[in-house]
This record gives C-alpha cells, sequence and structure tokens, in this order.
C-alpha cells in the first residue's frame, strides 16, 4: 500500500488551509506617514553665561591696566635692547649648562641611591635630602658667601687663590643652579631605572653581562623612555628659576631689566619686556618638549596623538586623518 504524502507546509495551521501561519500576523502599514525623530540638543544656559563672566572680566583688567600709569611704548622699544638680549642670552646659557650638570650628576646619584653598597647608597640618600629639603635661593646665597667661611682656596700645589676670586656670579649661579637640579634629577633616572623590568636584568646577567655594562647597553637605554619627558618639563623649570641667580648679582634676563628700569624710571614697564622674554624661551622649549614626549611615547601607545598642526589642519578641512597617527 502506498503511502500518501502531504504537500501542505509543515507550519501550516490544522484544518489542512494552505495560508502560512505567519499570514495572520501581517503587520499592515499605517495609513499615516512615520513622524520624523527631531532631536533637539540640551541648552547649556550655565556655560554662556560663565563665559560671558569670564570674557567681562578679562576686559575690565585689559581695561584698568590700559588706564594705569604705564608707558606702554617702552615696551616694544625696550624689548631687543642690547642689554635685554644680552640678559636673556645669558639666561639661556646658564640654564643650559645648569640642565647638563644635574642630568649628569643626577644619573650618578641614581645608580648610588640603587645601589647595594652601604656607603654610596646613605651619601645619595644624603644629597638628595638635603638639596631638595632647603631652597634654591638659600644654597645660591651659601656658594655666593662661602668666602666668609673659607677666605682662601687651597689645594695644595695645584692650586690657590682668594676665595672671593673663585666664587665669580656664574660660578656661583651654577653650582647652585646645577647641584640643586641634581637631587631632582636623581629621583626621575631612579624612576625611570626602576621602571624597568627586572627580567632584563637577569638576562643579560645570564648572559655573562657585567652590572655596569647591563646598566650602560640594557636598562638605561629602556629607562630613557621614562627619564626624557620629565627632565624637558625640568628645563622648561630651569628657565624660570635661574631669576633666583639675581641675588648673586650675576646679570641675566631679570637683573638686566630690572636695571634698565631703576635708571630709566620704568619699572613696570621693563618687569613686562621680561615676562615677554620668559614666555617667548619657555613656549619655544614647550613645543620642543612635547614632540620629545612624543616620540619617546612610541612604544608604549598603539597610535600616536595628533600632533598640533595635524589638529589644526583636522579643524580647517574636516575630520579626515585628524584621528590618531603613527
Amino acid at each position: 500500500m502506498t503511502e500518501k504524502f502531504s504537500k501542505e507546509p509543515a507550519d501550516a495551521p490544522p484544518g489542512g488551509s494552505s495560508t502560512p501561519a505567519t499570514a495572520s500576523t501581517t503587520v499592515t502599514p499605517s495609513s499615516s506617514p512615520a513622524e520624523v525623530i527631531k532631536a533637539i540638543p540640551v541648552r547649556h544656559y550655565g556655560r554662556w553665561v560663565s563665559g560671558v563672566i569670564v570674557i567681562a572680566l578679562l576686559l575690565l583688567l585689559g581695561f584698568s591696566f590700559s588706564q594705569g600709569d604705564i608707558q606702554w611704548h617702552a615696551v616694544p622699544d625696550k624689548l631687543f635692547d642690547e642689554t635685554v638680549v644680552a640678559g636673556a642670552g645669558r639666561t639661556l646659557l646658564i640654564s643650559i649648562l645648569a640642565m647638563i650638570m644635574g642630568v649628569v650628576l643626577g644619573v650618578v646619584l641614581a645608580v648610588m641611591r640603587l645601589s647595594k653598597n652601604p656607603v654610596t647608597n646613605s651619601v645619595a640618600w644624603a644629597y638628595i635630602w638635603f638639596f631638595r629639603g632647603t631652597p634654591v635661593y638659600l644654597q645660591l646665597l651659601l656658594w655666593f658667601n662661602l668666602a666668609l667661611i673659607f677666605p682662601v682656596l687651597n689645594l695644595g700645589p695645584l692650586y690657590k687663590d682668594e676665595m672671593t676670586d673663585v666664587m665669580t656670579p656664574f660660578l656661583c649661579a651654577l653650582l647652585g643652579l646645577g647641584l640643586n637640579e641634581a637631587a631632582y634629577m636623581a629621583e626621575i633616572c631612579r624612576a625611570g631605572l626602576l621602571a624597568v623590568d627586572e627580567g632584563q636584568t637577569e638576562a643579560s646577567q645570564a648572559l655573562g653581562m657585567s652590572h655596569a655594562k647591563t646598566l650602560r647597553r640594557i636598562v638605561i637605554p629602556q629607562a630613557m623612555r621614562v627619564i626624557v619627558p620629565p627632565t624637558g618639563n625640568e628645563f622648561i623649570n630651569m628657565l624660570k628659576t635661574s631669576a633666583l641667580v639675581f641675588a648673586v648679582t650675576y646679570n641675566e634676563l631679570l637683573r638686566s631689566t630690572s636695571t634698565i628700569g631703576s635708571s630709566s624710571y620704568a619699572v613696570m614697564e621693563m618687569l613686562f619686556v621680561a615676562a615677554i622674554w620668559y614666555l617667548v624661551m619657555t613656549s619655544v622649549f614647550s613645543v620642543f618638549q612635547y614632540y620629545l614626549e612624543r616620540r619617546y611615547a612610541r612604544g608604549s601607545l598603539r597610535s600616536l596623538p595628533a600632533t598640533p598642526f595635524q589638529k589644526i589642519k583636522a579643524n580647517l578641512f574636516g575630520n579626515r586623518g585628524s584621528g590618531s597617527v603613527r
């Protein structure tokens, strides 16, 4: 006996109806057209109010200065005066030399702090403790008045001279800034060295490398990624801290402008000139610091942040290519 197979679909409703079950659930379109949803942005009235208040305060501050007894024409006239430019050059010179001294001595102190030798470790700790715990201004005065304790610098057959002739204003400024900076650079370098995984040191020692060679070839190159960015920030801070060498009669930018101001009775005007020069120098080196940090971030970030020029280009020509770049 031959079986007869039903040709009705498997999901057919009972009763042999050939209409699919889904036919009864068909949604008929609405007779009225669908309304378009319109998103209305939230209005932040507080932002507008605070912005107007800040702008009004800035305008009020500018108006107050404009009405003050200030000879504004003296600012551009003295901005590139020979004495001012020479003072700015000496500020830059003493900052660079003091920073070099601080970096070199800071690396040595950081290695001493990480040493297992209790003597070198204790000496490095005491150095950092003293120079970080006392003001830079006080340290400058100590070097400047060192002749009160040691009138003569006597190094035996090597060198002998009056301490007042040895401790010139330049040398006092260099020692005061450089030795103080070394204490801060020591902590920065120590943090960078500790950031390197201990497995790197163990692997180099397993290859037969000495401790000094491990530091020079393995640890320090990897620690530079942590050390370099804050070092740039320290140099920018050094440019401003160099104004304290005014106390040891070193003729840097602030002293040069103050001398002109006291003789021409344009004290505030020359202070504005000094402020402009400091702002220009710190702004230029801030740009260098940004690109230096960006360069050393290549090993830690999957994509680098956009540079200021790339951000400006993205704002002017759209969002294409405004994201992070390699």
